[in-house]
């Protein structure tokens, strides 16, 4: 039969299997549409489950974090529950971790909280786990104690106490091996210390003379900034269901004196050594 012969059913008998017919090219707009859908749907469950992007307005963790560093923060490292999923890389929360959380609340007082214009629950606050569960700790004359023994610290002393909030502070000491992070002091608060008058003014958790004992699943957060943070030693302990996870690098960082607090301002007076910086 010749082939010019022959029917259409018959043609279709003899098509390649799988063959389908090509439907309408997608438009360039549909192409575009369905790239930023997807990314968008990416971006969404990373800043959901993995990452969060954060900023920090104030001086408690100089000069660790400086005021105007946005951090990058790892959502999914610590484990939920403690318990960490198998073959996933995650862990418990250590001493010495900077922990991005939300913020308990003051509620030994309230009013300071209202003051300061700040919510319970609300708010993203930053500082290193100093206590774990089930220790006992107790800040007297500026040094930690965990179960009664002195915590190894990396001390610092800056001469001005007042630009503490504002500017970066000095790391001259020599760092021993212990001394896994460092703090900072005034000469004021540390002259203080020495003669056995630190300060315990405004704190109500793990004073001297009244160490506590740190309940379960929840955990003792300082800043480095020791005379200038606000932190568990005055509004208590931070549960675990509280922590958004772990400051992991500086993706940029502004000159918030500079750039008169504007966002403008802030993409214009760019801290270049501070871009990329991991945070520990």
């Amino acid at each position: 039969m010749n082939k010019l012969s022959m029917s259409k059913n018959e043609a279709e008998i003899i098509k390649p299997a799988g063959t389908r017919p090509l439907g309408p090219p997608k438009s360039t707009a549909r192409e575009y549409f369905e790239s930023f859908v997807v990314t968008l749907v990416m971006a969404i469950f990373g800043m959901t489950f993995i990452l969060q992007a954060v900023t920090v307005p104030t001086g408690s963790m100089q000069n660790t974090i400086l005021i105007g560093d946005y951090l990058l923060v790892n959502k999914f490292i610590f484990a939920p529950g403690g318990k960490p999923v198998p073959f996933l890389p995650q862990r418990e929360i250590e001493r010495g971790d900077i922990i991005v959380f939300k913020y308990p609340g003051n509620k030994v007082d309230p009013s300071e909280d209202a003051e300061l214009g700040v919510k319970a629950y609300r708010e993203n606050y930053v500082k290193r786990v100093i206590g774990l569960p089930g220790e006992t700790i107790e800040f007297r004359n500026n040094q930690v104690y965990i179960n009664g023994e002195l915590l190894p610290e990396h001390r610092n002393i800056t001469s001005d106490e007042r630009t503490q909030s504002e500017m970066p502070l000095n790391d001259s000491a020599p760092r021993q091996p212990d001394e896994k992070y460092s703090v900072y002091y005034s000469e004021r608060s540390t002259e203080a210390a020495e003669k056995g008058r630190g300060a315990t003014g405004g704190f109500n958790f793990g004073v001297k003379g009244k160490p506590m004992q740190i309940p379960d699943n929840m955990y003792f957060a300082m800043g480095d900034n020791r005379d200038n943070s606000g932190d568990s030693r005055v509004w208590g302990f931070v549960h675990r269901d509280l922590v958004v996870g772990r400051a992991m690098f500086v993706y940029w960082s502004c000159d918030r004196g500079a750039s008169g607090g504007s966002m403008l301002g802030c993409i214009t007076n760019p801290r270049l050594d501070r871009i990329g910086k991991m945070i520990k």
